[in-house]
Parts: C-alpha cells; sequence; structure tokens
C-alpha cells in the first residue's frame, strides 16, 4: 500500500465535493480503508439483547478480519481476534450461536469463553498454555449497543457514552430481542453506500415508502420551514422525553418528528407491533436516529430499534446487515409478524442498493470527476467525506512520523 499515492489523492480533493475516483475504486484504497478507518475506530457490532447468557457469541467479518464477541460467565462481554492461537483457523463460522467452550474444529484447542486456552492435546510438557490465550479486542457497551475498537489505543468514548445513555434510555433496550436481521450484498464501495446512507436528497423520488412517514424535506438537522420542530419539542419536553442533539465528530444523535398523520416508521406510518418498547405518549414521539461513523446508523421508535452496518469486502463490494429489535416480551404471530415489521426497511435497502450500485458503475467512468454536494440536501454526506478524510490524514502523520 503507497502511503504517498493515497495522500495525493486525499489533497486532490476539492473542498465540498466527492472523493476522487481511485478512492472509490482501488485496491489499495480499499487497504488502505481497513487499516486506517475500520482498523482506527469504534464499529457498532450489534446490541447486550443479542448476547442475553454466557456462552451466547457473534462472529462476523470486518474486512477480511475474523472478530468474535462472547459472553463470559461472570457477565462480561468480550471481544477475541476470531483465530485459534494453533495454526490461525477461525474458532466459529460467522453468525451467532451458543457455545459452552470456543473448541477450534481443526486441532480442537479449546478456550474458555474468556479466552484462556484450557486444552490442547499432543504439545509438549514445556508447553505454556497461559502464553497463547486468545487476543483480545477492545469493546464498550452503551446504552444496550455493543462497539469493538481494532486500535492498539482506542479513541475515547466516554462522551458517547455520557450523551447517548440518556436519549436511549426511553427505549429499553435492556428489554428488547432481536426479532429479524438479514445481508444485503451490494455491487458498490462501502463509502458510496454510506454516502448515500447518509441523505434524503434522493428520497422523494428513490423512497417513497419511506417518504410517507420520514420528513424528507427537512434539512439533514430536521430544521422545518413551518413550526413543526417547535411544536414537537414542546410536546418531547411535556413528556420529559430527550432530543438531542447531540455527538461529536464521530457519531451524532437526534430526536426528530415523523410526518403528520404517522406515528411510525413502517410502510403506511402505522404501527406494526403491539407491544411497544418505549409506550411514552401512546409511542408518538418521532424517531430518535443515532449515527457512527464509518458504517452504521440506526432508528429507535416506539415500536423497535432499526440498525444498518455496512462492512466493506472488497473495493466494490460491501456488505449491508439490517437488524431489527422489538420489546422481549412482544409474541411474533401475536404482537407482530416479520414480513410487516420489516417491510420499509427490506424495500428501503433494495432501493438504496440500486441507486448505491448505478453510483459505482457511474464513477468507474473515465468521465467522473468528483462532484460539489448540496450544502442543504447533503449536509450529513460531506460531514462524513470531511470526517473520512480528516482520519485519514491523521493516520497518514502517525505513519509519517
Amino acid at each position: 500500500m503507497n502511503l504517498g499515492d493515497i495522500s495525493a489523492l486525499l489533497q486532490a480533493r476539492p473542498v465540498g465535493h466527492s472523493l476522487p475516483q481511485a478512492l472509490y475504486t482501488g485496491q489499495e484504497a480499499f487497504e488502505f480503508d481497513l487499516a486506517a478507518i475500520f482498523g482506527q475506530s469504534w464499529l457498532f457490532v450489534g446490541f447486550e439483547a443479542e448476547l442475553r447468557q454466557p456462552g451466547d457469541y457473534l462472529s462476523f467479518m470486518i474486512g477480511r478480519w475474523p472478530v468474535l464477541v462472547v459472553h463470559g460467565r461472570d457477565g462480561e462481554l468480550r471481544a477475541f481476534h476470531n483465530s485459534c492461537r494453533h495454526r490461525g483457523s477461525i474458532l466459529c463460522k460467522p453468525g451467532e450461536g451458543h457455545v459452552a467452550r470456543l473448541i477450534c474444529p481443526y486441532h480442537n484447542w479449546t478456550y474458555g469463553l474468556d479466552g484462556r486456552l484450557l486444552a490442547a492435546g499432543r504439545m509438549p510438557e514445556i508447553f505454556d498454555k497461559g502464553e497463547h490465550s486468545l487476543k483480545p479486542i477492545h469493546l464498550e457497551r452503551v446504552a444496550g449497543a455493543v462497539f469493538v475498537c481494532l486500535a492498539e489505543t482506542p479513541p475515547d468514548i466516554a462522551t458517547m457514552r455520557r450523551d447517548l445513555t440518556p436519549l436511549l434510555a426511553p427505549h429499553n433496550l435492556g428489554h428488547a430481542k432481536l426479532a429479524h436481521q438479514a445481508t444485503l450484498v451490494e455491487y458498490a464501495n462501502w463509502k458510496l453506500v454510506m454516502e448515500n446512507g447518509r441523505e434524503c436528497y434522493h428520497c422523494a423520488s428513490g423512497h417513497p415508502e419511506l417518504s410517507r412517514s420520514f420528513p424528507i424535506n427537512a434539512s439533514a438537522y430536521f430544521d422545518f420551514a413551518d413550526d413543526t420542530a417547535e411544536r414537537f419539542e414542546r410536546r418531547m419536553a411535556d413528556l420529559a422525553m430527550p432530543m438531542g442533539p447531540a455527538g461529536e465528530d464521530w457519531w451524532q444523535a437526534v430526536r426528530f418528528p415523523l410526518n403528520d398523520g404517522t406515528v411510525a416508521m413502517s410502510t403506511d406510518g402505522q404501527f406494526t407491533v403491539k407491544k411497544l418498547m418505549c409506550d411514552i405518549g401512546g409511542g408518538d414521539t418521532g424517531s430518535l436516529r443515532w449515527a457512527i461513523e464509518p458504517n452504521n446508523f440506526c432508528h429507535s421508535t416506539a415500536e423497535y430499534t432499526f440498525a444498518f452496518s455496512a462492512y466493506p469486502v472488497s473495493p466494490t463490494e460491501t456488505h449491508v446487515v439490517s437488524k431489527w429489535l422489538v420489546h422481549e416480551d412482544a409474541v411474533e404471530g401475536v404482537d407482530y409478524d416479520i414480513a410487516s415489521l420489516t417491510d420499509l426497511w427490506t424495500r428501503t435497502n433494495l432501493q438504496d442498493k440500486e441507486l448505491a450500485e448505478n453510483n459505482q458503475l457511474g464513477v468507474n467512468s473515465p468521465g467522473y470527476t468528483p462532484g460539489p454536494y448540496s450544502p442543504d440536501a447533503e449536509s450529513l454526506t460531506l460531514r462524513f467525506v470531511d470526517w473520512y478524510c480528516t482520519k485519514a490524514h491523521a493516520y497518514l502523520d502517525r505513519a509519517a512520523r
């Protein structure tokens, strides 16, 4: 990976514009993004609700890196590199499950849920199991969400914990369960997928179902031309419902009103779940949108929390993982059905897949040059790209030292 070439590409980007072509298409840029962005950031990976009991685990890929999150017998959640200390085989295939111990499928090296090596057959007497524990990854819990960071020294997460926790508290993520998860393959660079997900400039024509409840004509920070924001703020204050906004350069959260006549982010704007996660004000409390760079956004509404995460696979392939949480006491087939619950975001994701793939095909053109973002309609996309460039420059500066 030639860092000088990456630096030159970053320097060539005009202020307020999209990125140079090679940063969306090149293998070197992909390798750089893994090291400088995904290898140095806090990454949302799921919810405590997915890891209820000791032995529950999540196994997933961050780029080409296999990662394992495990609920230990002491109640702690721990993250490890999913790589056996013998010859490197993964311990658990991507997915979720429950185990009493972590057993390598290759040669049966066996680890405790805390990562300690417990058994390694046919090794010499001088072999020290204590020197061959699984290698840990930084993990933090924030208000029911789980984050990992692969950096040796992770960024400070204290401000997020302090400011996001009260905003998420009414949504009861501690009493939630995973109702559904889906993975969508998009043949587009991960940055194009995220740029699309950070703006609603395209929503009027691209997302007719989402537009029913989502205020697509509001600014990125949900300012309205009329008194909608003021009325919503007064009502939330009366309900003691925290609104924000809150955030730093790498995350943000704000509660916003849905369109008049709708109470839910669903295809028809009405509730799809009878047992609400937050029944304050009858559930008519808009949506809390919280988003974490580089690859995530969530919507926490009265009836569900929806999480979207984009994982890079190659320069022009991204896997979008979507999760829907509902109240732990909601019964499938009685209080909700999966088709209705997931319909809006499934439609929206498929529409975005086509838009991102069209974007990639056009970026591949020899006629592509970086274009200007709309300061109003694409302000969050511009914020994302500016953050990406700042993060990339910081990595380059450290490498130069």
